[in-house]
């Protein structure tokens, strides 16, 4: 239980911290644009079975893959892609926080 209130506490509670400390005047688009990070977890879809407790997503899932988080620290890089890149690097965080507590 305190896993999961961690683990979707980063999903959804960390990029909204970002967005209100560092995009005031913007905040609900960009938090609205880093939650788009969430639908990487598609790729959960292709995995038997599609939910497995005890199993860390990092290098399992395609879209968690390393190759696959650094395309998304390097879209943190350029401004038109910094919320999406920032979405998607506080999922994998999120991830790592599961595969850490397991």
């Amino acid at each position: 239980m305190i896993q999961g209130l961690i683990h979707y506490g980063l999903h959804f509670g960390l990029p909204l911290l970002v967005a209100l400390i560092f995009y005031r005047p913007v905040w609900l688009k960009a938090y609205g644009i880093m939650l788009l990070g969430l639908f990487i977890d598609l790729d959960h879809l292709l995995a038997t079975p599609i939910f497995d407790p005890n199993r860390c997503s990092i290098n399992f899932h395609p879209l968690h893959t390393y190759w696959a988080i650094g395309v998304y620290v390097l879209l943190c890089i350029p401004k038109k892609t910094r919320w999406l890149g920032l979405g998607l690097c506080i999922h994998i965080i999120a991830d790592i926080s599961d595969c850490l507590l397991m």
